[in-house]
């Protein structure tokens, strides 16, 4: 299984990884409060990934289950050890999930406009720059602007070879 949903045993894990160097620098940072809170939330769905060792590799977090479901919002993906490939093989199967298990209509993200490596995997998966939201989040007291990216489930059966319906 690549993932799998998260327990509140994991919350700890997860707040580790949050607080990694690397993700430090792209990723917000909850309280381990606000993660628990969440976590518990039915607008919230945790994932996880361990390696064979059960020791903890990444972590998703997706949100908008209440508002409306048909619109996802891909919230928090930290990995680790970023450049391995890792977020490639996850970030395939968290599509499969969110637009073939969820029916998602749109899956939505921002993303810090320095980090290339994540604005890349993400337009190698389909997902459109729509905009940017200038000045939007803080780093070590400088203003950042984000990235929004999406991918409709249109989109995403054409890039896996499927006929959207209606075609």
């Amino acid at each position: 299984m690549l993932l799998r949903p998260a327990s509140p045993l994991d919350l700890p894990r997860i707040i580790a990884l949050e607080r990694l160097p690397e993700a430090r620098r792209y990723v917000g940072q909850w309280s381990d409060d606000h993660h628990a809170r969440a976590l518990s939330s039915p607008d919230a769905r945790y994932y996880v990934h361990e390696d064979s060792n059960g020791v903890l590799q990444a972590y998703i977090i997706l949100l908008g289950f209440e508002q409306d479901p048909r619109s996802i919002e891909f919230k928090r993906f930290v990995v680790a050890q970023p450049g391995r490939g890792l977020g490639r093989w996850l970030l395939s199967e968290l599509l499969r999930i969110v637009f073939d298990e969820i029916g998602a209509h749109r899956f939505f993200l921002d993303v810090v406009e320095d980090n290339l490596r994540a604005r890349h995997l993400y337009a190698s998966f389909g997902f459109v720059e729509e905009g940017v939201m200038r000045e939007a989040t803080q780093r070590d007291g400088q203003w950042l602007s984000l990235v929004v990216m999406s991918i409709l489930d249109r989109e995403y059966q054409i890039r896996i070879g499927v006929a959207p319906a209606g075609s």
